[in-house]
């Protein structure tokens, strides 16, 4: 089985070197939506400002995947009531309890999901972290809900069962066709990936200026007034249009980040 992988490994990277870049529409794009080191300015800065990002490039004919489902628990009804179709409605609760009852079933659940550093900056529950994860999502209403590493098959926002966990959720967007990351982050999170540039968006511009060496984009200037939601959005579409078309790297391409580990269907929040 190994040695098929390599093997099909290789040959599809002799395939993509053949490739060339030419002009291709934002409709081309396909983004994943993923937080990690949340605090307590992601739901009112970078995650909003992701989600209209989100929204503008779905109104424009693209394809954007919210990940991170135990993330959602608590914003279930306002997703559901957001899915264009009542099968995709279905599959969103299935996936959700069966996911919920795996955890449940080795005494875990999803309100142990924040971790010691959300709380500390104030997302002491699972609900009110979600409430904030979900904004990456933005409006638009939900064109589909995937199972890990399932592909969309049509445009529009999309929900995709992965864990919260940083790698685990990265690995399946990449896998589920996403061409960019963005990672909304207010401690700090070091992750990348080796198929999809994965950008950083700090939360706070006290963490762009700590961590430059890893944050891409600042959405402090919503914090501080300078900037609206919907302008610091717009300013990262028109800096992911730079970097789609090779003007650039992601910090976490420069430092070599390429961390890859598919989630085996254990209990992981």
């Amino acid at each position: 089985m190994l040695t098929a992988a390599i093997g099909q490994t290789f040959r599809g990277l002799a395939q993509l070197n053949q490739q060339t870049r030419r002009p291709a529409p934002l409709s081309k794009l396909n983004i994943g939506l993923k937080c990690g080191g949340s605090d307590g300015f992601s739901g009112i800065s970078a995650n909003p400002a992701v989600g209209h990002l989100s929204d503008v490039l779905v109104a424009l004919g693209g394809t954007t995947l919210l990940a991170e489902f135990p993330e959602l628990c608590g914003v279930e009804q306002e997703l559901i009531n957001r899915c264009t179709d009542e099968d995709d409605a279905r599959q969103f609760v299935t996936l959700m309890d069966t996911y919920a009852a795996q955890a449940a079933a080795v005494g875990a659940g999803f309100d142990m999901n924040p971790s010691p550093g959300n709380i500390k900056d104030g997302l002491i529950t699972d609900a009110i972290k979600s409430a904030g994860a979900a904004k990456k999502g933005g409006y638009a209403p939900v064109a589909g809900v995937l199972d890990y590493t399932e592909k969309a098959v049509e445009p529009g926002l999309h929900l995709l069962c992965t864990p919260g966990n940083d790698v685990l959720a990265t690995t399946g967007m990449a896998a589920s066709g996403a061409t960019l990351i963005l990672f909304t982050t207010g401690l700090g999170t070091p992750t990348g990936n080796p198929i999809t540039p994965t950008v950083k968006i700090s939360t706070n511009t006290r963490l762009a200026a700590r961590m430059p060496d890893l944050i891409d984009f600042d959405a402090g200037p919503v914090v501080a007034g300078a900037e609206t939601i919907a302008e610091n959005g717009e300013r990262l579409l028109h800096w992911l249009v730079g970097l789609a078309s090779g003007e650039y790297l992601t910090k976490a391409e420069l430092l070599g980040q390429d961390d890859f580990i598919p989630w085996q269907r254990d209990v992981n929040l």
